[in-house]
């Protein structure tokens, strides 16, 4: 009989045992993809197929193929690669900060947390690459080696190259600290399967033998990656927020673009692992083990994280006031008021208003309107991005050089691209990887010797 405490409502419901734990999570692994599986699997996979005729068309043609002008140079491409980045962020969160804390409720989300990250990061490093042109000669310049052809050297002041350490670090020690955590999972499937399963499981456990050494040096390492892993989540987003804040163009120029931009990624990226979670729990019938209790403590951090962003917002208009720059003022007034108003009260609406409704124990407590307030914040994040990045550029000093940004059909279908591989990732990932982390799970749950099985 499961043991729960009287005071805190339990993180496993149904009174699930080990076993139970094991067939639960794994007969998703086991069995045949279902119709469900199929038909969503087909969509994301269609979605990345139609937007592979626009890479293929931006990398053929060119970057000329997107909307850019002289004037606004960076636009759906970079905004796009700081939606995804800012997305990725929440799996390290839940991951390694929720860990060191010893926060047991991550304990049912932090799998398809960390999976996500991995995911979103692949998506955003594809705007990079193909915003160099030509990614086959280009892509080599990014990286710290001394160039072949003279005596030249990357630009180590530029925080563009900075972008390329932060986020190349932040991928690598995600994916082994995700793929770290998967090994007893992926042991457990192991010793239940028979033939070539076997064999592959077998493999991608590295002969995890369950001996209670295996378990102390899992532990360890899981200590370890975290402790690495949580200044990479403030690192990150604060050195993408220094592509913009060590300009000088108005807009731009401010010292609170590293924290505000740490907070609107962890806002979005929990907004997205909300979305991805309540589709698996319904999909998957995992509703014992990603709770209502799980839904409402995730929903307390967006309010927490959103409320940060909205006086983010109006510090900005603040700053830009007492300082006395007209054109630092101009750049915010026209944010507002100017031809882009419609993006910059979206995002005030998504960001601001929408997360405050969490407030209300009946609404952070809802499966429908978490689910439709988590797309809102992401649409609202995309918004603040693209209005930090456009609006700021497509009036400059000279009213003689003004333009407006108009989205090609090439940019559309770039954006179209990532979303379909990552969502095509994903499936992947839950059909044939555990998408709740066994071990854990098993690890928060108090269960009477009779009960504990593999």
């Amino acid at each position: 009989m499961q043991v729960t405490s009287s005071v805190r409502e339990p993180l496993v419901t149904g009174g699930k045992s080990y076993h139970d734990v094991t067939n639960d999570v794994s007969r998703h692994v086991e069995a045949k993809p279902n119709i469900r599986w199929f038909l969503a699997f087909l969509t994301s996979a269609g979605v990345l197929a139609l937007g592979s005729i626009a890479v293929i068309a931006t990398v053929w043609e060119g970057i000329g193929m997107w909307g850019l002008n002289k004037t606004v140079g960076w636009a759906w491409d970079i905004t796009n690669f700081v939606w995804w980045v800012g997305i990725g962020h929440a799996g390290t969160l839940i991951s390694a900060v929720l860990l060191l804390f010893r926060q047991k409720w991550r304990t049912s989300i932090n799998r398809a947390a960390e999976a996500m990250t991995i995911f979103a990061v692949i998506c955003a490093a594809m705007f990079p690459v193909l915003h160099m042109g030509r990614p086959w000669l280009g892509a080599y310049w990014a990286l710290p080696l001394p160039n072949v052809f003279g005596s030249l050297w990357v630009n180590f002041n530029s925080p563009l190259l900075w972008d390329v350490f932060a986020i190349s670090t932040y991928f690598s020690v995600s994916l082994v600290f995700w793929y770290i955590g998967l090994i007893p999972d992926f042991a457990t499937i192991r010793d239940r399967a028979t033939g070539l399963r076997r064999i592959i499981y077998g493999a991608l456990s590295f002969g995890w033998d369950g001996a209670a050494k295996s378990w102390s040096r899992y532990e360890s390492v899981s200590l370890i990656l975290a402790g690495l892993a949580t200044p990479l989540v403030l690192s990150v987003h604060t050195i993408v927020s220094f592509d913009f804040a060590t300009s000088v163009i108005p807009g731009w120029h401010t010292t609170i673009f590293p924290p505000y931009f740490v907070a609107g990624a962890i806002f979005s990226g929990f907004a997205m692992v909300l979305t991805l979670m309540i589709i698996t729990r319904k999909v998957y019938k995992l509703e014992d083990y990603i709770t209502i209790g799980h839904i409402e403590l995730m929903n307390i951090v967006i309010i927490i994280t959103g409320s940060i962003v909205g006086i983010a917002y109006i510090t900005e208009f603040f700053i830009a006031w007492y300082s006395g720059v007209e054109a630092e003022q101009y750049a915010f007034i026209n944010r507002a008021t100017g031809p882009y108003w419609w993006a910059y009260w979206s995002m005030m609406t998504c960001n601001v208003i929408s997360p405050q409704l969490f407030w209300f124990k009946k609404i952070r407590t809802s499966i429908v309107a978490t689910f439709a307030l988590s797309i809102v914040v992401n649409i609202g994040m995309w918004f603040e991005r693209f209005v930090i990045i456009v609006t700021s550029l497509h009036r400059d000093y000279l009213p003689s050089s003004w333009a407006m940004f108009y989205p090609s059909w090439a940019d559309v279908g770039v954006y179209l691209f990532t979303f379909g591989l990552f969502f095509t990732l994903f499936f992947l990932f839950a059909k044939f990887f555990p998408v709740i982390n066994m071990a854990e799970v098993k690890s928060v749950l108090k269960s009477s010797s009779d009960k504990v099985h593999k």
